[in-house]
């Protein structure tokens, strides 16, 4: 068996577990680098190579300084500034557009999606539009902005590292951004313009409807039903009155299934379920809540919790204990109401929703340090003080450091990883938690499995098939073909995992078609970020989705017209600058 059929076959594995979604990313491509090292295409230190990678440490280094940003509020005082207080929507809704394309090309898309859309709530709530005439366009923007720098995506960086292996210098800081910028001025342009207005509004969606999502609590029993005289049927009559649902009597921390006729006791307690605040389904219902209504100058907030949270794996208990009671937990919310287990047993886990209350000002400091996303309230005003400057301040230093003077980005970056701190900018487990590891294994492991798939001929088969198609055209249809090509597959696959195949794809091609394979590559890492036709092809598109009342359908119907400016644009913008 040839090398070229084997690595063939295995990256035909590896598409088959990544398109399937049945393993995590990061384990298949564990798994595929262990197929590689067993079957001869890699040595166990080559196998390991990837661990060791340049790319691998600017993606952990950026995301502690983009952390850093986040944490110290700078990013959340720099997004007021570019959302101006005017009556057009149009206008209002461009710049928090902006600002997440502008925020997405120096940090995480994560972080850069969590830090714009409570403003982009609060400008549809003042312009009486629904959340999701604004949710989609911003996650589409925050993807765009990814693709103007180096260390925007993860995948830029994968490409740049093809890079390095095939012509021996990676792409440098900003070798992107005359396409990438090309591609998302003119793509904010079209979400400020059209993309908004073609999105969905549906009956029900508005503002604080389409926001207001159930409350799952526990409610207590009155002393009157020591005596084992209240029946179960009884209790969920008056909930239902109350307007709220009996999900499980809960008895000594278990769950129990009891007759319309069995009795309750007053230890028993009830999970319920509504759309009013616990103490009001409380009193409607002669029962008792563990919280009392708002205090003067506190509020109850609708979050929800992204992934790399601190609050990920602890439990509810965990809110009071992190802000010394200053914000308190109030309810939980629909992952409660599926799984029925007493409050108390459930452990956080990205994407729940939870209600936590307290004044703006604590509420405000606990989502930014936590990584929550804010989608029921208006944000607290952020007033960055020195430590927000200095964080800034590194930040700008190693971009300079790297473009302007030539010094390496691996190091320029971990110089600001390092010196923010070493200056306690960042608390260090703070520091350790910004470093996604799924991201970096996944990266680690197809770094060499890319190489391994080049080097046995297995892209070269491809890049050879593609070559033959589109051998005679011009410039700008080869490179909307890759870009195009690219695009399609990153619907079913990780970006990082498509930069990685297509980029040395994209490479053989070139070299085929004759044409510079800086071209072919950049094609590729345009493609590799064009996730806007599902929301299953990027996490920012799945954040929203909820929150805008969104269907799977609505997103081709916004995404289609984005994607084809992005290829088109990208095969013009190259092929005028390599033609």
């Amino acid at each position: 068996m040839s090398d070229a059929f084997l690595s063939s076959a295995i990256m035909v594995i590896a598409l088959v577990l990544f398109i399937s979604d049945r393993i995590r990313p990061d384990a298949v491509a564990l798994l595929i680098l262990l197929l590689a090292w067993v079957s001869g295409l890699l040595s166990l230190d080559e196998a390991l190579d990837g661990f060791g990678s340049q790319a691998v440490v600017i993606v952990a280094a950026v995301l502690v300084v983009g952390r850093a940003v986040e944490f110290t509020g700078a990013a959340q005082a720099m997004t007021r500034i570019f959302v101006p207080n005017v009556r057009f929507p149009a206008v209002r809704i461009g710049g928090v557009l902006l600002m997440g394309a502008a925020l997405s090309a120096w940090m995480n898309n994560i972080a850069a999606l969590a830090i714009t859309m409570p403003i982009a709530l609060n400008v549809a709530r003042e312009s009486k539009l629904p959340p999701g005439a604004v949710l989609m366009p911003l996650s589409f923007a925050t993807i765009l902005g990814g693709m103007t720098t180096l260390i925007g995506t993860p995948a830029n960086l994968i490409v740049s590292s093809v890079r390095e292996q095939q012509v021996g210098q990676p792409f440098g800081m900003f070798d992107m951004t005359a396409v990438g910028g090309a591609v998302t001025i003119a793509g904010l342009v079209y979400l400020t313009l059209i993309g908004w207005r073609l999105a969905p509004r549906r009956d029900g969606g508005g503002v604080e409807e389409g926001t207001r999502q159930v409350l799952v609590f526990e409610l207590a029993m009155p002393i009157g039903a020591a005596q084992g005289r209240t029946r179960t049927a009884e209790v969920r009559k008056r909930l239902r009155s109350a307007g709220a649902v009996l999900l499980a009597v809960l008895r000594r921390g278990e769950r129990v299934r009891l007759g319309p006729e069995d009795a309750l006791f007053h230890d028993d307690r009830l999970l319920a379920m509504s759309r009013d605040k616990p103490w009001e389904v409380a009193a409607k219902a002669k029962l008792f809540a563990d919280s009392t209504p708002d205090p003067d100058q506190t509020v109850t907030a609708h979050v929800s919790v992204i992934h790399g949270s601190s609050l990920v794996g602890q439990d509810y208990g965990a809110i009071p204990a992190r802000t010394e009671g200053a914000v308190e937990f109030i309810a939980a919310g629909p992952r409660a109401a599926r799984i029925k287990h007493p409050l108390a047993n459930n452990l956080i886990e990205a994407g729940d929703q939870l209600f936590i209350r307290g004044t703006p000002e604590e509420l405000s400091r606990l989502i930014r340090r936590a990584r929550l996303l804010e989608i029921g309230r208006q944000a607290a005003p952020v007033r960055p003080g020195k430590a927000a400057a200095l964080v800034v301040g590194i930040y700008a230093l190693a971009v300079v450091l790297s473009s302007a003077f030539g010094l390496p980005t691996t190091a320029t970056f971990i110089g600001a990883a390092l010196a923010i701190c070493l200056l306690r900018l960042l608390p260090a487990e703070e520091a350790y938690r910004a470093v996604d590891l799924p991201v970096i294994v996944l990266i680690a492991a197809m770094i060499p499995v890319g190489k391994a798939f080049e080097q046995a001929g297995g892209s070269d088969r491809i890049a050879d098939a593609l070559g033959w198609a589109l051998a005679g055209s011009p410039l700008f249809v080869m490179l909307a073909a890759i870009c195009g090509a690219t695009m399609l597959l990153s619907i079913f696959l990780n970006n990082v995992a498509t930069a990685l195949i297509m980029a040395q794809v994209g490479v053989g091609a070139a070299e085929t078609l004759g044409i510079n394979p800086d071209a072919a590559l950049l094609a590729v890492l345009i493609g590799s970020s064009c996730d806007f036709l599902t929301p299953i092809g990027h996490q920012n598109n799945m954040l929203v989705m909820r929150p805008g009342n969104y269907r799977f359908r609505d997103y081709p119907k916004v995404g289609g017209p984005l994607a084809a400016i992005a290829v088109l644009l990208a095969a013009y913008v190259l092929s005028q600058a390599y033609g």
